[in-house]
């Protein structure tokens, strides 16, 4: 990872546009290399104009970058002028630009630019250090790439932590979160709700805490537990129990029984495996249909419904994602698992793939206050965990959900660090 600065570096002189004085000058300058933009180290692409380096000053399209930093932009056509509104430091920041004038306005006060903002394919570009000295950002230019580095301020987001069986030791990171899913149900080979299976079970009681005072606590703090179910459709089981009407309505019922009698704030349905192999839109319906059913009966009791689902760039076609974000009150996108079996462990997810699952839902129609990323912090690193958070962020989608909250502490406090560098979880929330 570059190094940040606050302003560009000196060798921004080196990146410098050469001037149309003599052939040799102009050929050179025509094979110049674009500017790239890095926003939390994944690249932006722009409609109509990319980044220009003019005067030794590197400007950048405004807009673009902005509302992907979670800055609402106003523009006055009559006026040439653009009105900014974001947060810096928990604290509301408003910029006032005029196209072609050196001077701004920063909360009523005036502020010199470095350089004054212009148009270019009916696009304002800004120079790129206002960034860092107006919205908190840090930004970076890499000159022997030209590439431009920026990194977005902290920024509240709603969170959610994945708590399984071996979570117990890292409980203290439940406050960091919004909300926690416990991974302590799933559907038998039967199909059936069950709490002893080998791998999701109801833990016994430690020493000092039940598994039933950690979710009433996490309640008490106004962190929200959710009941997550997990099932799969390895052996056709997940498929029997929404073809079967019977099993349905069973689990359904031990769903809510288990969530009432234990204290859950929601359910968490994690059910994996439907379209890999089977009639898809025949799944997709069957789903749709037990989502739906599970809804009208947790809704009543004041329980929130929340679904993990694989991505659209994924193996698995048996989700109807926007009609199942229309039934849910959000949507975990797990994106991840791209990497082929055998790849090395702690190897990233690629930024471009976690990309397109989220464009891909949003094109879907998932709404993107619904819409929760799914991180997956076993292949994540300390160095790439920010990656992921900047696309959520960049999005503005509801939240990030790290599976699982057990890993913190394989990384060390550098892992803890990075994330709450990036996000905190909000302060005020409906869960």
């Amino acid at each position: 990872m570059n190094k940040w600065g606050k302003t560009l570096a000196a060798a921004l002189i080196s990146a410098t546009a050469l001037t149309a004085s003599g052939g040799q000058a102009a050929t050179a300058a025509t094979s110049v290399k674009p500017v790239t933009v890095l926003l939390d180290d994944v690249a932006m692409s722009f409609d109509g104009i990319q980044a220009q380096i003019k005067s030794n000053i590197t400007f950048v399209p405004f807009r673009s970058i902005a509302e992907a930093m979670g800055i609402d932009i106003q523009w006055n056509a009559k006026l040439r002028r653009i009105t900014a509104t974001g947060q810096v430091n928990g604290q509301a920041t408003t910029v006032v630009l005029d196209v072609g004038k050196i001077t701004a306005t920063v909360n009523g006060k005036s502020v010199k630019l470095i350089a004054a903002p212009y148009t270019m394919n009916d696009r304002t570009l800004i120079p790129l250090n206002f960034f860092s000295t107006q919205f908190g950002a840090k930004v970076g230019w890499d000159g022997t790439t030209r590439t431009v580095s920026i990194v977005s301020p902290l920024r509240e987001m709603y969170l959610r932590g994945f708590y399984a069986i071996s979570s117990f030791a890292e409980r203290a990171h439940i406050d960091e979160m919004n909300s926690v899913a416990f991974g302590w149900a799933r559907l038998d080979a039967n199909g059936e709700l069950t709490t002893s299976g080998k791998d999701f079970y109801w833990p016994p009681a430690a020493t000092d805490a039940s598994p039933e005072s950690i979710v009433s606590g996490a309640s008490a703090e106004g962190i929200a537990p959710y009941l997550m179910v997990f099932a799969v459709d390895g052996s056709d089981e997940l498929t029997k129990m929404l073809s079967d009407p019977a099993l349905r309505d069973r689990s359904i019922d031990g769903i809510l029984k288990l969530a009432k009698e234990k204290g859950f704030g929601g359910v968490q349905l994690d059910f994996e495996g439907l379209g890999l192999r089977d009639n898809a839109p025949e799944q997709r319906k069957l789903f749709n249909d037990y989502v739906s059913l599970l809804a009208s009966k947790l809704k009543p009791e004041g329980l929130k419904l929340s679904l993990a689902v694989p991505p659209p760039n994924g193996a698995y076609k048996g989700y109807d994602y926007a009609t199942l974000a229309g039934l849910a009150d959000d949507l975990v996108v797990m994106a991840y698992a791209y990497h082929p079996a055998g790849t090395p462990n702690h190897t990233p997810q690629p930024n471009a793939k976690v990309e397109a699952a989220i464009t891909g839902l949003l094109k879907a129609g998932v709404p993107k206050e619904k819409l929760i990323l799914g991180i997956d912090l076993w292949s994540e690193t300390p160095q790439t965990i920010d990656d992921k958070l900047g696309l959520a962020k960049r999005y503005a989608l509801k939240g990030a959900a790290f599976w699982r909250i057990g890993l913190y502490s394989y990384y060390g406090q550098e892992m803890t660090d990075t994330i709450n560098r990036s996000v905190v979880k909000l302060t005020t929330v409906s869960n």
